[in-house]
């Protein structure tokens, strides 16, 4: 199957559905061929994404179904393995871990979070 080379833009939730620290909203991507979870969240009123893989191990890493969030809610943190990930930027803070967490790019307009493809990052097709 060839893929749109071109960037779009993918329609992912309401503005409203991520509040700052809270619950994630998950979605699937094709990344480098392969089908992968990934997730939304808000922090510090800015939307963010990330693929749902521990630099560490590439396991899923949310603890209970879109809880990415440590208690203090600003850190992102692997459930296996402990590792703590800033929100903002996927960098790794502490625990085991290679590097950082996939950046998957976001915008916002109009009360809608879109998420966009780029060369190695596509739409899930059914």
């Amino acid at each position: 199957m060839a893929w749109n080379t071109e960037p779009q833009a993918i329609a992912l939730c309401n503005s409203g559905d991520l509040v700052n620290s809270g619950l994630a909203v998950p979605f699937d991507v094709v990344y480098c061929g392969q089908t992968c979870y990934a997730f939304a969240i808000r922090y510090a009123d800015r939307a963010y994404a990330y693929l749902n893989r521990c630099s560490h191990v590439p396991m899923e890493m949310d603890y209970q179904p879109n809880r990415f969030f440590d208690m203090t809610g600003h850190w992102l943190i692997c459930a296996t393995h402990g590792a703590m990930y800033s929100p903002q930027t996927g960098q790794c803070r502490t625990g085991p871990c290679r590097g950082g967490l996939i950046s998957i790019a976001l915008t916002e307009f109009d009360g809608v979070v879109h998420w966009h493809t780029g060369p190695h990052l596509q739409p899930v097709v059914f």
